[in-house]
């Protein structure tokens, strides 16, 4: 677990981060929830409920990219996306209003990915070490999933491979990364997650 110490270098590093990401792409995020609006003829801006720093609930904000309201399963997601909507989320375009989430404290740059509620929530016993720190937009579990979509569009039953194989992974990679923290091992996620794409 992270000390305080520890916490205050990391919140320091995610503030003067993404200030310079916002300033700096600010009017092309703009821009790019603008497009998305009319690619899906509804808000650009897509606001979820996730589960963040100690089991509490914050609305991250994405780039919307799929047509419609309610989306259920993988499957589903793919036949809602929009051309413009699958560029955003191949180029993980659609994330960057995430360090909107990062300045006000609800994220961090590095860190275990928010979930919706039935999953982060429901964590019991040492796995609740997760909940120990910010939830992140990138990190080792997020770039070893990249493109977990595509991995559950194979599976007979996607709801129960990401259950059962993916999501208890995710909690094994994401308790290391908090138990054995380190600045360069963030700067070295970074790296990887901007190298990727």
């Amino acid at each position: 677990m992270l000390t305080s110490s520890q916490q205050s270098i990391k919140r320091m590093f995610d503030v003067v981060f993404s200030f310079f990401i916002v300033l700096v792409l600010g009017i092309p995020i703009l821009l790019l929830i603008v497009f998305a609006g009319f690619s899906t003829k509804m808000s650009g801006l897509f606001c979820q409920k996730r589960i963040g720093k100690n089991g509490k609930p914050f609305i991250m904000y994405k780039i919307r990219t799929l047509k419609g309201l309610n989306h259920q399963s993988v499957q589903e997601i793919k036949n809602l996306e929009t051309s413009f909507g699958h560029w955003l989320r191949k180029t993980k375009l659609d994330e960057l209003p995430q360090f909107i989430n990062v300045l006000i404290g609800d994220m961090s740059i590095v860190g275990p990915r928010p979930d919706i509620t039935g999953y982060a929530d429901k964590l019991k016993g040492e796995d609740k070490i997760i909940l120990s720190i910010r939830p992140g937009i990138t990190g080792p579990a997020t770039l070893k999933y990249k493109n977990e979509e595509e991995v559950l569009l194979q599976q007979e039953n996607p709801q129960y491979f990401n259950d059962m194989v993916i999501w208890p992974d995710k909690v094994k990679i994401n308790k290391e990364y908090v138990a054995n923290w380190s600045f360069a091992k963030d700067l070295k996620y970074i790296y990887a997650s901007l190298a990727s794409y």
